[in-house]
């Protein structure tokens, strides 16, 4: 590919005529060209050499080319055409002269609140546009941020980072740490990238604006990458009332995070609380005749001149116009002197003409008369004029205040209304009250800025506008189904909120898995969607399902464990005597019949062995004694160890001990 200033002068496909250099980037230099079709500026992408023989790219490219040139929305920049010449694809764009959200941020401004506010809710909008129709920009960055001549934000570069997402051309450090600037951990931990990346990182580039800080930057783009990995967003005071809308959009957690258009919508919630923002200062510059430029055009090149929202500014001519100087006679009345403005008109007679003077030319007494009779009659409106100025100076003076004392403005930041009323007054100012905003830091009612600030000169009798604080902002609680307590604790403290799962509290659920999130209350509200920022909020865990009721069961084992089954109980066998229930059929159940108990939980099925019977005593006896002993009980004998001819010892089970009616008894013999 030739040289960025080298397509200077070029036609491009028949149509784009180069006009100069924009700028030059790690994928692409960007031009000024005119459109010999429809008599425009556009601007005109051109890309690198080193991704155009990178066959992955250029599909991706073409592919994403068509997507975003079907874009049409007031916040994402319009791509009018794209193709390929000579095997350098381009995208041909429209021109804005606004400049970018870096050119403002180059500048050293640090953007308000209020400023940030309406710069992100256009913002949102572009990429909520963008990720309905299933593009992600995945490359959201404060140079990316356009603005026309109008103040309007304009998002450029859709789909270019995907495309390059695809390649194999590695990019040098620094613009790989540039790419990683605004990147979010899910970048980080490679997983895939959805339309939240672009949330997390438009978070980033509004925090940046504010405070002139990239949170979480290091060294490296690993470095970088790494530190966002379950952090949150840092406190800054700079951010005021927006830091629980930019916690909430960058949420290390894609699922606790906003999308775009939530966010769109509490950022312009937000502008209805805020004061009007303050002018931005734009870039606004026209594009130059094409005989103009001729090489690279920057910031000092094109000029630089005040925008803002909704403001065009004025033109060069427009501030300097000109005033036509006053003519007359070439006469002053004695003791008035000429106007500045006024161009004295010299007599023929008077001027010099090389080293010759000549005379004045004598004037007729009739003609002198009658000049000061004409003389005479303009005096009357002489002095109507010095009236009509007088009174306009007088008008001016009381409009502003010219003979009214100054006085230094007194810092009332922190005071109370009333305390800052008060030391305003002392200093003959009035205080004006603009609307509360919320605060992290500035008790509620407490007064968080003002305008002018403190040390500022106002007359005596001037407003002073002030700013009170609405108490702690409303912090959006995340979702914490599904999760268990100390998921739920850490989700909670990463939007600077506190949790606590009191045994207390922990209840009974039909559908929610035992230890896992039921609901969550705050004072007396259950699942509010916002608490204050700071609160406590109590979490309900779950004990599982509610207990139920044991069945009742009856007849043999079997029956009584498929009734237990069908209730979800699981049964266990045991064997007991019982003088009342035949052998083989259920005597009872342990819980008992009736007694609540969890699903799933095990019963104990007590099944009867029958009368009980005493084992006699047979131990002298011989065998045959014996076994006839045990007969008249009710009970078999059975040959143990030893002669039969001996005597027994000791039976099994020994005497006195009880078994079912018809039981063997183990007898040994010595």
């Amino acid at each position: 590919m030739q040289p960025s200033t080298d397509f200077i002068g070029q036609l491009l496909n028949n149509r784009y005529k180069i006009v100069a250099l924009l700028g030059t980037g790690a994928s692409a230099n960007v031009y000024l060209a005119h459109d010999t079709t429809l008599e425009r500026s556009v601007a005109v992408k051109l890309l690198q050499p080193e991704l155009v023989n990178d066959e992955a790219f250029l599909t991706h490219f073409r592919a994403e080319a068509r997507a975003v040139a079907a874009l049409n929305h007031p916040n994402v920049l319009r791509v009018f055409d794209w193709g390929e010449q000579d095997g350098v694809p381009y995208l041909v764009m429209e021109y804005l002269g606004g400049g970018s959200l870096k050119d403002i941020m180059a500048q050293g401004v640090r953007l308000s609140p209020e400023q940030a506010a309406t710069v992100g809710e256009q913002a949102a909008a572009g990429v909520s546009y963008a990720h309905v129709r299933g593009l992600v920009h995945r490359d959201v960055k404060p140079e990316n941020l356009l603005f026309d001549d109008e103040g309007r934000v304009r998002i450029t570069d859709f789909g270019v980072a995907r495309a390059l997402a695809e390649t194999n051309v590695s990019e040098p450090g620094d613009a790989l740490l540039s790419a990683v600037r605004y990147a979010s951990p899910e970048q980080a931990e490679g997983r895939p990238v959805e339309s939240k990346a672009d949330v997390y990182s438009l978070g980033l580039v509004l925090y940046e604006s504010m405070t002139g800080v990239v949170p979480f930057l290091a060294e490296t783009p690993q470095a970088t990458l790494s530190a966002r990995v379950g952090r949150t967003l840092p406190l800054n005071d700079a951010v005021g009332p927006l830091e629980a809308i930019l916690i909430q959009a960058t949420a290390p957690d894609p699922q606790d995070r906003l999308d775009a258009p939530t966010l769109e919508q509490r950022l312009a919630s937000m502008q209805a609380t805020l004061p009007p923002p303050l002018p931005l200062p734009l870039r606004n510059s026209n594009p130059p005749a094409q005989d103009q430029a001729t090489g690279v055009l920057g910031a000092t090149a094109t000029g630089a001149a005040l925008g803002s929202f909704g403001f065009k500014a004025p033109s060069l001519d427009e501030l300097t116009q000109v005033t036509p100087a006053v003519t007359g006679s070439g006469h002053v009345p004695a003791g008035v002197s000429a106007p500045v403005s006024e161009t004295v008109v010299v007599p023929v007679a008077a001027i010099s003409d090389d080293n010759t003077t000549l005379a004045p030319r004598p004037i007729d007494p009739a003609n002198y008369e009658m000049a000061a009779r004409k003389r005479r009659k303009k005096w009357p409106f002489v002095l109507v004029a010095i009236v009509v100025l007088l009174g306009a100076f007088a008008a001016f003076a009381i409009g502003t205040k010219l003979f009214v004392p100054s006085v230094n403005v007194p810092s009332v930041v922190g005071e109370s209304q009333s305390q800052a009323r008060s030391t305003l007054s002392s200093k003959n100012l009035d205080a004006v009250f603009a609307p509360a905003v919320y605060s992290v830091s500035v008790p509620t009612g407490n007064i968080i800025s003002q305008n002018p600030k403190s040390g500022a000169s106002l007359k005596e009798g001037s407003s002073v506008t002030l700013t009170a604080s609405r108490g702690l902002p409303p912090v959006t609680v995340p979702s914490l189904s599904g999760k268990t307590c100390e998921q739920a604790q850490a989700a909670l403290v990463a939007v600077h909120l506190k949790g606590t799962c009191p045994d207390s509290s922990a209840a009974f659920s039909p559908t929610v898995p035992v230890n896992q999130v039921v609901n969550y209350t705050q004072g007396t509200t259950n699942n509010p969607p916002a608490v204050p920022y700071g609160s406590t909020v109590e979490i309900i865990i779950s004990k599982g399902p509610p207990p139920i009721a044991i069945p009742q069961v009856s007849g043999t084992y079997a029956q009584a464990q498929a009734t237990l089954s069908a209730a979800g109980f699981v049964a266990a066998q045991a064997n007991e005597y019982s003088t009342t229930v035949a052998t083989g059929q259920v005597i009872r159940t342990a819980p008992t019949a009736g007694s609540l108990a969890q699903k799933g939980s095990t019963v104990t099925v007590y099944v009867s062995l029958g009368k009980a019977t005493t084992v006699p005593s047979v131990v002298g006896q011989t065998y045959a004694a014996a076994t006839a002993t045990l007969k008249a009980s009710g009970l078999l004998a059975g040959m143990g160890t030893g002669p039969t001819t001996g005597r027994v010892v000791t039976s099994v089970p020994a005497a006195g001990s009880s078994v079912a009616s018809g039981s063997t008894i183990t007898l040994n013999l010595k």
